[in-house]
Order: structure tokens, then C-alpha cells, then sequence
């Protein structure tokens, strides 16, 4: 096991490893300890009761954050025609078709996101090698092979997250940076929290979300109090 540098342990003690936090406690803190010299991303660990091995039990989905993630997301669409002048409207930062697949071919990677209409994956379909692995495969689950491809863009770029449960059943994403008020980052758990919940498969049984934690960059993991994230449901 790799050794922690003096800084981060001294962070870590200021966490007690045995207590489950409120969400207002956890967030007041991961600000505190994110001590890094630059805006470090705020990030949630989740664990699941699943067996992604069970087609039913792969998590998977989007949530839009109200407060974004504070990230400027890059964003690239297959869209020809209509869609392609809609796309380029709302914001998309790079709009085409077979030249597009072409530049991704030749190595080109500049982008966060891949929004496509649905007669666009029989180009997309052939990048799925070089997309696949890096979690930028379109996917109607997460609504980004769409019609509405301009409205798909307008959620990536307000802060739209996709997660997908990884093998061990855990998820990690990204919810805001330190730089955030303790409100915002409060109400981007709570929003990606619900849709958890919302996504529960109706095999499981007992206990579905074993544990959450918040963390920083740079920072150590802050677990949470699941009954403190029930309550606030409205």
C-alpha cells in the first residue's frame, strides 16, 4: 500500500473514521479539508446491495444537478440538418457526422460528452472501440441518443451527470467543486440521492444502498448518515 503524505494525514484525523455525518456537517467539512491549491472536485461514493451480473440490477442512468458540477462540459453531437442548426443553438461544441467520426478515428478526443440523433448510430455504432472504454458510448438510458438533441445538450452543459454501477457495485461521481456554498453542494447530493433511490431494481432485498461518503479531490471520505439523506425527501 502506497504511503499518505503528512498533509493528508493530518486531514484524515480531523474525520472521525466510526460516525456517519449529517449531510450540513459533511459538506461544511469537505470544504474545510480540501486543502489543495486548486478547486477540487466534490465527489460521492455510493455502495449497493447488486449483482450487476443480473441484467436488472445494472444500475445505471442521469441526473441533472441544479447547481451544475462546475465543469466546463465539452460536448459533441452526430446530427445532420434541422438537428445539427438545434444543436449548434444550444451550445454544442462540436456538431457533424461521418467527419466527425473520421476526426475521433484519427485520435481526436477533445470532448466530455457524445449526444446523438438515433439515425446517427449506424456512424457512432463503428466508434464504439475507441468510445466504449472511455464511458462516452451513446446510450438512450442516459438520454444521449435522442431527437431532442438540443435539449440534450442543454442538460450536458447545465450539469447533467451519467453513472453507471461499476462490478463491485459501487458508483462514484462528481456532484460540484469546493468552491461551492455548502447549499449547493447540500442540494446536488440530495438530487443525485434521489435518483439512487429512484432506480432501485425490484429483485433486491433487504438493505438496497449500504453506504454514501463525500470526499474531495484531494481529500479524505466523509460517510454519511442515510437516515439524516431520508429525511430531507420531500
Amino acid at each position: 500500500m502506497g504511503r499518505t503524505s503528512k498533509r493528508f494525514r493530518q486531514v484524515r484525523e480531523k474525520v472521525d473514521r466510526s460516525k456517519r455525518y449529517d449531510l450540513d456537517e459533511t459538506c461544511r467539512l469537505v470544504k474545510e479539508l480540501a486543502t489543495a491549491h486548486f478547486d477540487e472536485t466534490v465527489e460521492v461514493a455510493v455502495n449497493l446491495n447488486v449483482n450487476p451480473k443480473h441484467a436488472d440490477q445494472m444500475i445505471r442512468g442521469s441526473c441533472v444537478l441544479p447547481n451544475g458540477t462546475g465543469k466546463n462540459v465539452r460536448v459533441a453531437v452526430f446530427a445532420t440538418g434541422e438537428k445539427a442548426d438545434q444543436a449548434r443553438e444550444a451550445g454544442a461544441d462540436i456538431v457533424g457526422d461521418e467527419d466527425l467520426a473520421e476526426k475521433i478515428r484519427e485520435g481526436w478526443l477533445e470532448f466530455d460528452v457524445v449526444i446523438a440523433s438515433p439515425d446517427m448510430m449506424r456512424i457512432v455504432g463503428k466508434l464504439g472501440r475507441i468510445l466504449g472504454p472511455r464511458g462516452l458510448m451513446p446510450n438512450p438510458k442516459t438520454g444521449t441518443i435522442t431527437d431532442d438533441v438540443a435539449g440534450a445538450v442543454r442538460e450536458a452543459k447545465a450539469g447533467k451527470i451519467n453513472f453507471r454501477v461499476d462490478k463491485t457495485g459501487n458508483l462514484h461521481v462528481p456532484v460540484g467543486k469546493v468552491s461551492f456554498d455548502e447549499k449547493a453542494l447540500a442540494e446536488n447530493i440530495m438530487s443525485f440521492y434521489e435518483k439512487i433511490l429512484q432506480l432501485r431494481p425490484s429483485t433486491v432485498k433487504g438493505q438496497y444502498m449500504k453506504n454514501l461518503s463525500v470526499s474531495s479531490t484531494m481529500g479524505p471520505g466523509i460517510k454519511v448518515d442515510l437516515a439524516d439523506l431520508r429525511s430531507r425527501i420531500r
